[in-house]
């Protein structure tokens, strides 16, 4: 009887465990559908607490926009009043002062450094002199002149005592559509490197193609034209016009512009650890009597002069990597230019005596490429590998005088800085230069660039 009743109750128990389970499943499900409406409700209620406070904001954007277009409204009917004077200090520009010096050591003499087979011309022509020399100091005054125009001048201190204007230009602030035009003197928009100040170069000297179709660096005394496209990508399209007094142009006693220049610029970032831009750009200039000397045929020193046209067409590039973009601690950066230059027009050869004149063509090229690398803070190592190529002359009958031998002059060029702070810099470089044909000039340099006062930003 016992037996029995155990069984009973066993089997009784078995049965009532999937209804408790059932039971205990049902009072789960009740209880997650009703943290779901919980949910559902919290979630519309802030979903109608955003959209109103949208609406609230669009009201008084709404409302601010109204207020500022009837503002313009009574400004525009409304005679100007004189504003209110500024305080002295407003009219005080910024100054700095950037100061370079440099001692070089070379193992060739300077005063015959020349480019075979190219007609240089310029104040940054070849690698200075020996020894001590103190370098081109920077004087640069800038300011906003008014809500319309902003004002910049610098002056150029070399080491001889001598003081030149290197820019001075106003500059619009205020042209609607991205527009900004410049009038002055000022450094061209063509390529990458022309634009910039000297000091703020990776390495002591320009590349041997900028030395050699632009005489280092290309300003004009004109006007200049920008156009910033409204494009996420970074696109810029400019012209100069100008005087054209600086090689490859020269001194003319003529009216209308001597030199026109075309450029455009795009860029844009890859990630958030790279950025790039490229640019394409063309000079024109009108140069007559431009006048060189060289050494002809028979060994003698003449001087020639050029007279017709120039074209001068250049590529340039650059691309910058930086760890998620903070440069500070580590950054790289390539950079490269391709110069190409067409010349036609009319030789004398020998003007001081036999001034012999004939027809005269040429066509040139030249290129650099350069890495400059920060491995830690302060501190970056550079190379730099310059080369022109002297292509093709053709210089009619004078061809019994002169001649171009095919040589393609190079340069390749190290360098180490340290800058203590944003403000100071002390460089150290050494090139194996081979500007002449048959020779090469071991030069190394030391070099100190030291910033005095307010600087405005540097370009890209």
């Amino acid at each position: 009887m016992f037996i029995r009743k155990t069984l009973a109750l066993a089997v009784l128990g078995l049965s009532f465990t999937p209804l408790a389970a059932q039971a205990a499943d049902n009072a789960d499900l009740q209880q997650i559908r009703k943290d779901i409406e919980q949910l559902r409700q919290s979630y519309e209620a802030r979903i109608r607490e955003l959209e109103a406070r949208l609406a609230q904001t669009d009201s008084k954007a709404a409302a601010a926009q109204q207020s500022a277009a009837s503002t313009a409204e009574k400004l525009a009917t409304t005679p100007a009043t004189p504003p209110n004077l500024p305080s002295a200090n407003a009219f005080n520009p910024e100054i700095s002062l950037v100061l370079s010096g440099t001692y070089a050591n070379l193992s060739k003499d300077p005063g015959s450094w020349k480019m075979s087979n190219f007609v240089p011309s310029g104040d940054e022509i070849g690698p200075g002199k020996r020894s001590f020399s103190l370098g081109e100091s920077e004087l640069g005054l800038r300011s906003n002149i008014d809500q319309y125009f902003y004002g910049q001048a610098t002056l150029a201190i070399s080491g001889e005592n001598e003081i030149g204007v290197e820019e001075a230009f106003v500059q619009t602030t205020a042209l609607p559509k991205g527009l900004q035009a410049k009038a002055g003197r000022f450094f061209s928009g063509i390529g990458y490197m022309n634009s910039q100040h000297a000091h703020t170069w990776d390495f002591v000297d320009a590349p041997l193609a900028n030395q050699a179709f632009l005489g280092g660096q290309y300003s004009q005394d004109g006007a200049q034209l920008k156009w910033v496209a409204p494009l996420s990508t970074f696109l810029e399209l400019g012209m100069d016009v100008g005087a054209g007094e600086r090689f490859p142009g020269n001194t003319r006693n003529k009216n209308g512009a001597g030199s026109t220049a075309l450029f455009a610029h795009t860029g844009g970032d890859i990630g958030t650890s790279q950025s790039w831009q490229v640019g394409a750009s063309w000079l024109r200039a009108a140069p007559r009597e431009r006048s060189y000397d060289t050494t002809d045929l028979a060994g003698s020193e003449v001087s020639n002069s050029f007279s017709g046209r120039s074209q001068l067409y250049v590529i340039d590039g650059v691309w910058k990597w930086a760890p998620n973009g903070n440069a500070e601690r580590i950054n790289l950066k390539l950079q490269g230019e391709y110069f190409r230059r067409r010349e036609t027009g009319e030789l004398a050869y020998d003007t001081a005596a036999q001034n012999l004149s004939d027809s005269y063509r040429s066509a040139q090229a030249g290129w650099y490429m350069q890495s400059v690398f920060q491995f830690m803070p302060r501190w970056r190592v550079g190379a730099r590998f310059d080369q022109l190529d002297s292509g093709t002359v053709d210089y009619a009958s004078n061809g019994d005088f002169l001649a171009n031998t095919g040589y393609k002059p190079k340069r390749s060029s190290l360098m180490l800085d340290w800058s203590p702070s944003e403000f100071s810099r002390i460089r150290l470089q050494y090139a194996k230069d081979q500007a002449r044909e048959g020779v090469k000039d071991d030069q190394f340099f030391l070099q100190y660039q030291m910033s005095l006062g307010a600087h405005g930003a540097h370009s890209y």
